[in-house]
């Protein structure tokens, strides 16, 4: 092939144990996940010559790799919080195409939810006090403070209301419902997520993500492997990335999030159009994310991301499927969690998903779906384009 020219594709994905796992390491997940993409893709490690990981050890990927038996010769430790995966998929999707590696494999493990019960860690109140952030740390700013005034400033904008908010938790639980691997499946309402402990004005606990254990593993080869894989290819179509800023002063405009540039990006070098996506996995620390993501992809105009949510339009059997495996605020969030969009977009794409599998009129599998990380406090972007 000549370089540059390659097309990729996803041919392999996998979930850890997920949820509560008090028995593993970080380090066990990261394996765990890389063995059964490995197995998904029906690849011989051998073949696997590009790394990315970050989130773990002193000198991310490398003591990743090392404990996987690798020796990679293209490495990627990109690390912009939750957005890192769409990231670094763009980076492999780009060595691939120009022939400096033939299949990169991403993977990520955390016990975050463990570490906190066993006292190994404790919540922190801010990423750091020295560089820009010393400026707004003694303020007390915690990372949820931060979504919940861009929440705030988004609802006094254009009257965004709190029950638009909740309609995105209540769907994410239904969605959740549907996946026998979700953390929490009980069916939820308004009234419910409206009524919980306030953590930071306006968001009550259900407009949180939860904490949980967990690891994912996306693989990724050039095109002429893919005939010799088990799965058939999701390819990746188009790719962007964008970072905005560190300190909420440096902010324009907090009812816009990187996403706007990032997702114009991959839609624009996909060559498709927002309306043409059958389903849409986005980053889901809080449900604001969701709903300014959504505006800022293209899927409705800014400021309508209140009415779009509601009326069940991001439910499997929406006008919009959205978080199908229940996202962040109901499925699993161990920390960085971008690699889990992928998983659940590749297995929509390949009718993998079981009882929240999404079909198309006539009970057609979908085409098209698009995976949107967010990192920091809407510090960082990346999205994915990917297709059948």
């Amino acid at each position: 092939m000549t370089p540059g020219k390659r097309k990729v594709a996803v041919v392999g994905v996998s979930l850890s144990d997920c949820g509560r796992v008090d028995d593993a390491t970080p380090y066990a997940l990261h394996a765990q996940a890389a063995r059964r993409a490995l197995a998904d893709a029906g690849m011989d490690r051998s073949l696997v010559d590009g790394f990315a990981s970050a989130g773990l050890g002193t000198l991310p990927p490398v003591e990743v790799a090392e404990y996987l038996g690798l020796r990679p010769t293209w490495v990627d430790s990109t690390a912009v919080g939750g957005s890192t995966w769409e990231v670094m998929a763009a980076h492999a999707a780009d060595a691939i195409a120009a022939g400096h590696t033939r299949a990169v494999l991403l993977v990520y493990g955390s016990t975050a939810r463990a570490d906190i019960k066993a006292g190994r860690r404790t919540g922190n109140l801010s990423f750091g006090a020295r560089g820009p952030l010393q400026f707004e740390v003694p303020y007390g700013h915690t990372l949820i403070a931060k979504y919940a005034m861009a929440a705030r400033r988004h609802m006094h904008e254009y009257g965004t209301t709190l029950e638009q908010f909740a309609s995105v938790a209540v769907q994410a639980r239904a969605n959740a419902a549907l996946n026998p691997e979700a953390m929490f499946r009980t069916p939820i309402t308004t009234d419910d997520v409206l009524s919980g402990p306030m953590i930071a004005d306006p968001f009550t606990k259900l407009h949180c993500c939860l904490r949980s254990d967990g690891g994912a593993a996306v693989l990724l080869a050039a095109e002429e492997y893919v005939r010799d894989c088990r799965t058939a290819p999701v390819w990746i179509l188009g790719t962007g990335e964008h970072v905005s800023h560190t300190t909420m002063s440096e902010w324009p405009d907090f009812t816009v999030s990187p996403a706007a540039v990032s997702g114009r990006l991959a839609f624009e070098r996909a060559g498709v159009r927002p309306d043409e996506i059958d389903v849409a996995e986005i980053y889901d620390a809080f449900t604001y994310m969701t709903l300014v993501t959504l505006e800022d992809l293209g899927f409705c105009a800014k400021g309508e991301g209140g009415q779009f949510v509601e009326k069940g339009r991001l439910t499997v059997g929406g006008e919009l499927p959205v978080n199908t495996d229940g996202g962040g605020l109901s499925a699993q969030h161990p920390g960085m969690r971008g690699l889990f969009l992928l998983v659940e977009a590749v297995r929509q794409l390949r009718g993998e998903a079981g009882q929240r599998q999404v079909r198309k009129a006539g009970g057609r599998l979908p085409e098209l779906a698009v995976a949107s990380g967010t990192g920091g406090w809407f510090c960082s972007s990346g999205t994915v384009v990917l297709g059948r």
